[in-house]
């Protein structure tokens, strides 16, 4: 098995701080490829790594990764579509991060949409991750969307 992929030194938000360099996920994202059945997939650097990133506030670099994962998937699979969930949820948690509760809103309901779209029928999990957890998540990041900012006193 292959080893982690290390946590990056910052969690990058656009229009706050330094972008990570140009390919530095490529090496990660060549774990997956068309083809790779889901319990691959699953098991794969590059869903560990998006998976690992996301749990530890890194969306950015989570949807760089899951994206490769995504591209991989079969089209119109229920894979295929709770990884487009997964990717949108991490773009609303970094508009969230970005102060852009709105956007975070849009995208929690496009997440919901893939998910409901993903036709999961009574599975419990997809590529390992619980479904419930994913519902969760996603009203989570929207419940704190709509929460007013709080002011600096």
């Amino acid at each position: 098995m292959q080893a982690p992929v290390p946590l990056p030194p910052h969690a990058h938000v656009p229009g706050r701080n330094a972008r990570h360099a140009e390919g530095r996920w490529d090496d990660v994202r060549a774990t997956v490829e068309p083809g790779m059945s889901a319990e691959a997939l699953a098991m794969s650097p590059a869903f560990i790594a998006g998976t690992d990133f996301f749990e530890n506030g890194f969306f950015w670099e989570a949807h760089e990764v899951w994206e490769a994962v995504w591209m991989a998937c079969p089209p119109n699979s229920a894979e295929h579509r709770f990884v487009q969930a997964l990717i949108q949820l991490a773009n609303a948690e970094l508009k969230l991060a970005m102060d852009k509760p709105h956007a975070a809103m849009r995208l929690c309901a496009i997440a919901e949409g893939h998910l409901s779209e993903a036709a999961l029928s009574g599975r419990k999990d997809v590529l390992g991750v619980s479904v419930s957890w994913l519902e969760g998540a996603i009203g989570q990041c929207r419940d704190r969307a709509t929460k007013p900012a709080r002011s600096a006193l």
